[in-house]
């Protein structure tokens, strides 16, 4: 019998059932996996029940169905057809054997990250690193690759947000109930919950594990809110990124040390362990040390580890490289050495850029770069700028020759694309044409699609993001207290035939939103122009960043200028559910990082796969995917001052949009399509499926890191 979570799964699926009429029961199995939030009509099914509470529910399917009024139930079960339908799609696709080739199904890829943005109901996730590791397991799942995922369950998840009048942001959290989330605990064989220990703080602190079903790739989130553990270990897993460096390390010695006990304790062998940036680092670090005990020496239990391990580095920006003083290791960590049986300085020389520098901070990034025989950027810019900034680890070799090589991220195309999208591609590719968007047969059939019909989907598109922003704006500005002139005129201004730019992301300063306001007086023309431009905004700062924060009162200063309130619009609580508007509604998507510190940008490339047009500084994917006729560039200055830099930048994006974007917009034929727009849709459309997808990213990994060297 397998103690690896699946009967735990099967068994709360089955005790939802018992709840539903007797012909609604397969939806209880459908709830019970992820799967279903990429298939197509499953989501319909569940809105239908009860929309109303479909959305209260944050789109969670258990919840849905443990809440919903019974008159709802038994009016869902009349259509029997359809949930037996959805249910043997999902039978089918768990059905397909494994791929075992270059990774066994009896050795898969463990893949072990900080965050996953699997669906928006299951807010473990803050921004683009986790939504990437939600991504490559969908991918791993649709392309049968034998992959487990591990993370941690955060009972406060990542913050809610909240905008005052002032454009201030205040943040709230909120206690999930993992009963009510698509998630079993896991249970061992005397039936208990499956519990492993990892030694900090020079006690041994508990962990339970869940199981989260995306599609055929179990997630497994380590959980330290257990009654054995002390209040202050309780806490551990409490919060996503929690501001204070101690709980951080040791959210990170629960991810990388309790990943690897909890992974070996459910049976699971794995053949290659995925570090998705350093938050996991310490996993090939207790792969030494279950190797020590088994009679390794240090040195050979290193050698095994790494030849296990690979690592993905996500970001130049030094806040992302984290790095702890020797006492901050000896108190969070203090029994590590002893357990690889070395002296502690043996350790810390791993997490050291020059590891005879005892002065030096341990690093997370060097110590995944030291105990990985792969380490990868995640875009050819990045891949650059990662061997430059980590040559000093490698004295003697040329930047070039550095062994850090990439694999640019890339999207799962049947989460981004917009169902409207979808169904063009559908009717003029193909309808299989998604499962190999390389084939030269992808752009020659995009390439088919009559410019009327391309047209009239963006507009279809833009129109939906308008009809959501007008209900979003009137809720957030009531909320927080705006006047009634100012709650209205979104809801009245906004506008689908008016050309729509959207700027989402986290709110970190190097994103540069600031740039959009620079020169407000350029801005406000352009906001009040005859033929005018409507701006869509959202994003998060986190809680200590303080610069952050005062980029949104910065726009929140011009809210009173004219035409703001109505063609100006601030999102709050940004998520998965916003940022799926958004994308898919955007004429274009403005990207202003400061290179070259944008390691990736994958936003954008959701954007284009529904036929947004990036405006984006030449940083990260962008620098790689634009050719000239699939958006625009923003070549910024290198070399220069910082404020030199956003004055160029500044002055490049205004001038940009006031000279082609406009214009090409506005360019229209006899039958009101504009000709060269939709060229340049076509263009964007073709780049970001036939090179930007998760598909390819995994193909990737397949071919390079994930294929095992011989000993």
């Amino acid at each position: 019998m397998s103690f690896d979570g699946s009967a735990d799964i099967a068994r709360a699926a089955q005790e939802l059932a018992g709840r539903l009429p007797a012909a609604l029961a397969p939806a209880a199995r459908l709830a019970y996996n992820y799967r279903w939030a990429w298939l197509p009509g499953a989501a319909d099914a569940f809105r239908s029940i009860d929309p109303h509470r479909w959305e209260t529910a944050l789109q969670n399917p258990v919840r849905l169905l443990q809440e919903a009024p019974r008159r709802e139930l038994e009016r869902a079960a009349e259509d029997a057809q359809r949930w037996q339908a959805l249910a043997a799609e999902l039978d089918a696709d768990l059905g397909r054997p494994w791929l075992s080739d270059p990774i066994p199904p009896d050795h898969p890829v463990a893949f072990l990250c900080a965050e996953y943005g699997i669906h928006v109901s299951l807010p473990i996730y803050s921004g683009g690193l986790g939504v990437l590791a939600g991504d490559m397991l969908k991918e791993a799942s649709d392309r049968a690759v034998p992959m487990v995922g591990v993370g941690l369950l955060y009972r406060q998840s990542y913050f809610r947000q909240t905008i005052d009048p002032s454009g201030w942001q205040h943040e709230h959290w909120i206690d999930l109930d993992p009963e009510r989330l698509p998630e079993a605990l896991v249970t061992a064989q005397n039936g208990e919950p499956l519990s492993v220990s990892v030694n900090i703080r020079s006690r041994d602190v508990a962990m339970q594990v869940w199981r989260v079903d995306v599609g055929r790739v179990p997630l497994y989130l380590l959980d330290s809110d257990v009654p054995e553990n002390d209040p202050v270990d309780r806490w551990i897993t409490a919060r996503l990124y929690v501001a204070d460096r101690e709980t951080r390390l040791a959210q990170y010695a629960v991810l990388g040390i309790g990943g690897v006990l909890a992974l070996h304790a459910m049976g699971f062998d794995p053949g290659v362990v995925h570090l998705n940036e350093g938050h996991a680092a310490f996993a090939p670090i207790e792969l030494a040390h279950e190797a020590v005990l088994a009679g390794a020496s240090l040195e050979d239990a290193l050698a095994q580890a790494r030849h296990r391990t690979v690592f993905t580095t996500h970001t130049p920006v030094a806040a992302g490289n984290e790095a702890y003083n020797v006492g901050e290791l000896n108190w969070a960590l203090g029994e590590l050495p002893a357990q690889l049986g070395c002296e502690a300085d043996a350790l810390f020389r791993l997490g050291r850029v020059n590891p005879t520098d005892a002065g030096e901070g341990f690093g997370l990034t060097p110590l995944g770069i030291h105990m990985s025989r792969a380490a990868n950027a995640v875009s050819r810019r990045h891949g650059e700028v990662a061997r430059e900034m980590w040559q000093p680890m490698f004295p003697g070799t040329p930047v070039e020759s550095v062994p850090i090589r990439h694999v640019t991220n890339g999207v799962h195309l049947p989460t981004w694309m917009a169902p409207a999208v979808r169904e063009l591609l559908d009717r003029h590719v193909g309808e299989d044409w998604w499962r190999n968007t390389a084939d030269p047969r992808v752009a020659a059939g995009i390439d088919t699609i009559p410019d009327s019909e391309l047209w009239a989907v963006r507009n279809q598109q833009r129109a939906r993001l308008v009809e959501y922003v007008a209900d979003r704006s009137v809720h957030d500005r009531l909320a927080r207290g705006e006047r009634a002139e100012y709650v209205q005129a979104a809801a009245l201004a906004f506008d689908p035939e008016v050309l729509t730019l959207g700027f989402a992301r986290r709110l970190a300063t190097y994103k540069r939103l600031y740039l959009i306001i620079r020169d407000a007086a350029r801005a406000l023309a352009l906001i009040a122009a005859q033929r005018p431009v409507q701006i869509v905004l959202a994003g998060k700062a986190h809680p200590a960043d303080v610069e952050g924060k005062r980029i949104v009162q910065q726009l929140f200063s011009l809210k009173d200028a004219p035409f703001v309130a109505g063609r100006v619009v601030f999102v709050e609580d940004y998520d998965l559910g916003v940022a799926q508007h958004l994308v898919s509604g955007c004429d274009v998507w403005v990207n202003l990082p400061r290179p070259p510190l944008e390691a990736s940008g994958t936003s954008g490339m959701k954007a284009a796969m529904n036929g947004s047009l990036n405006l984006s500084v030449l940083d990260g994917w962008w620098a790689e995917a634009y050719d000239g006729e699939n958006g625009w560039a923003i070549d910024s200055p290198m070399g220069v001052d910082a404020e030199t830099q956003d004055s160029a930048d500044a002055a490049r994006l205004y001038e940009v949009l006031e000279k082609e974007v406009l214009p090409t917009f506005h360019d229209r034929d006899a039958a009101g399509v504009p000709p060269r727009w939709v060229a340049h849709v076509r263009a964007s459309l073709k780049t970001a499926v036939t090179r930007f997808t998760s598909a390819r990213m995994l193909e990737d990994y397949l071919a390079s890191s994930y294929r095992v060297p011989p000993d």
